[in-house]
């Protein structure tokens, strides 16, 4: 994977809110140390955020803080912009929302609209609760805002063994697919369905979650031609390496795989998210057809 260096970074779609932790956490829970804590909080809160963080509300509630862009911009327009975490992972943001802009329309006929991705560290209110940095990226329906701590990809390289690059811009494109689900009507529909039907709660959330995961493939496949606002390619190149390193990313987070790790037995009726091979089957579809249409997880489902 090769980025442009001459690709223009948009931080007006990114929210800084480093400075400021945004909150207590879930209920002021610290992040646990160690390999064993960290996956035994993750697989705790799976059920949490199995609609893209939507179940955060029932914890905590919470309101949206405010962010502040003046540093990162700074940095973002510097020579070396880059080599900078926070600045590539504005570009992924960007490389995504510039596929859905033409995709959306393109596919189902609707038109995209913009969703801030929010940074933050250790903690932060939003519109769905507040969240600590336990919790991993999520999307929060109730304000359209994708979070992360970017913390989370070294507990992805060093904990759950996902060190790839390319395991980044496939988080976020996992997170701005619960985002394309709520513009089309589906997470609504999942949430209303998994009222009338409580005893396929789980099954309907790993439904959704696999659907996010082929809507992250087709966008790895398309954001090669993603532009920024002056007609510049984003993304020199992604190679076959950078996409067996998304569907490595989408192993090591399959519920089964961390219930292993945690120690725990595999126990199906807990799992929200899907298999590792549900999880790379599914981004593979994506990104074998390039055609978010053909990311139906739901069948007559819903």
């Amino acid at each position: 994977m090769e980025l442009n260096e001459d690709a223009r970074i948009d931080t007006s779609q990114v929210e800084d809110r480093r400075g400021s932790r945004g909150g207590g956490g879930l209920g002021g829970i610290p992040l646990p140390s160690g390999k064993g804590g960290w996956i035994g909080l993750v697989v705790a809160l799976l059920v949490v955020l199995a609609g893209g963080g939507a179940g955060l509300t029932q914890i905590t509630g919470g309101d949206e803080g405010q962010g502040d862009n003046t540093a990162l911009e700074q940095r973002c327009a510097a020579q070396n912009a880059l080599d900078q975490l926070d600045c590539r992972n504005t570009l992924y943001v960007n490389a995504v929302q510039a596929y859905w802009q033409t995709a959306l329309p393109q596919h189902f006929g609707k038109p995209y609209q913009q969703a801030d991705t929010v940074l933050f560290s250790q903690a932060v209110s939003t519109g769905c609760g507040t969240a600590d940095s336990g919790v991993g990226p999520f999307y929060c329906p109730a304000d359209d805002r994708v979070y992360i701590d970017l913390s989370f990809y070294e507990q992805l390289a060093d904990q759950l063994g996902a060190p790839g690059e390319f395991a980044q811009p496939y988080v976020l494109a996992h997170e701005y697919g619960h985002h394309v689900q709520d513009l089309l009507g589906t997470e609504a529909q999942m949430r209303r369905q998994q009222q009338r039907d409580p005893g396929n709660a789980n099954q309907l959330s790993v439904m959704l979650e696999l659907q996010a995961d082929c809507y992250a493939g087709a966008a790895a496949k398309g954001m090669t031609g993603s532009t920024d606002s002056s007609g510049q390619k984003i993304f020199k190149s992604i190679t076959q390496q950078d996409i067996q390193e998304g569907l490595d990313t989408a192993a090591a987070i399959g519920d089964d795989t961390l219930q292993r790790k945690s120690g725990g037995r595999i126990d199906e009726s807990q799992f929200t998210h899907g298999t590792s091979a549900q999880r790379q089957e599914w981004f593979g579809r994506g990104y074998q057809t390039g055609d978010p249409t053909q990311c139906d997880t739901f069948g007559d489902a819903l």
